[in-house]
């Protein structure tokens, strides 16, 4: 896909693979709107986006101030939302406090903004949505129960709206990427990570999501 003047909002780009979708986006002559949840952590999306803003996914106030400034100050072409929480642990260690943060971030937040922004995506010539949903969407682990629930409301949510939103010229896609070297996990919001094997490097993950979009 040629991204050349394409203005793209990247849910997320402060991340490791956000940071890689902005740079590779912008290197191919994209308009680059990207997302963090702190000033802070805005200073780790690349300089040459067009404008950082802040987004709260825990928070509906967030998410309806962000959507109601871009839809009445950019048309957008893309929305990539590579943002998201993981925890680890069995089920029954898991606090619901926990699984409802995760519901949160990974389902509902990202859901609410998209379906927000669809009016302005479906004004596009031709639009996409891509949201890195995560192979446990489909193949749910172990002592990731809730994490895998949360990424499997998301691609159901996705794989319905892909059959909706193509009326409106909008293509979707829930890519079940497997596990890629961003430090996510690392930084679980609970419990510890298993051992896992080497992953996919964030410039490999890029390469291939965004191949997807020609598919």
């Amino acid at each position: 896909m040629n991204f050349s003047g394409k203005n793209v909002l990247i849910v997320g780009a402060s991340g490791g693979l956000g940071k890689e979708f902005s740079s590779v986006l912008i290197a191919g002559g994209a308009n680059v709107y990207g997302t963090a949840t702190s000033n802070e952590s805005a200073a780790n999306i690349p300089d040459q986006a067009v404008q950082k803003l802040l987004l709260n996914l825990e928070s509906s106030e967030s998410i309806a101030t962000l959507a109601t400034y871009l839809n009445s100050a950019v048309k957008l072409d893309g929305v990539i939302v590579s943002a998201g929480l993981v925890a680890f642990g069995l089920s029954i260690e898991t606090p619901s406090e926990i699984d409802a943060r995760l519901l949160q971030v990974n389902y509902r937040g990202p859901r609410d903004l998209l379906v927000a922004l669809q009016p302005n995506l479906a004004a596009a010539e031709s639009a996409f949505v891509v949201n890195v949903t995560g192979v446990v969407a489909q193949m749910p682990l172990p002592s990731m129960s809730s994490y895998s629930a949360s990424k499997m409301a998301m691609h159901g949510f996705l794989t319905a709206v892909a059959r909706e939103w193509r009326r409106s010229g909008i293509k979707v896609v829930s890519d079940l990427l497997g596990h890629t070297e961003t430090g996510l996990a690392t930084r679980a919001i609970s419990g510890q990570a298993p051992q896992f094997p080497q992953g996919l490097s964030p410039q490999d993950a890029v390469t291939q999501i965004l191949a997807s979009l020609d598919s």
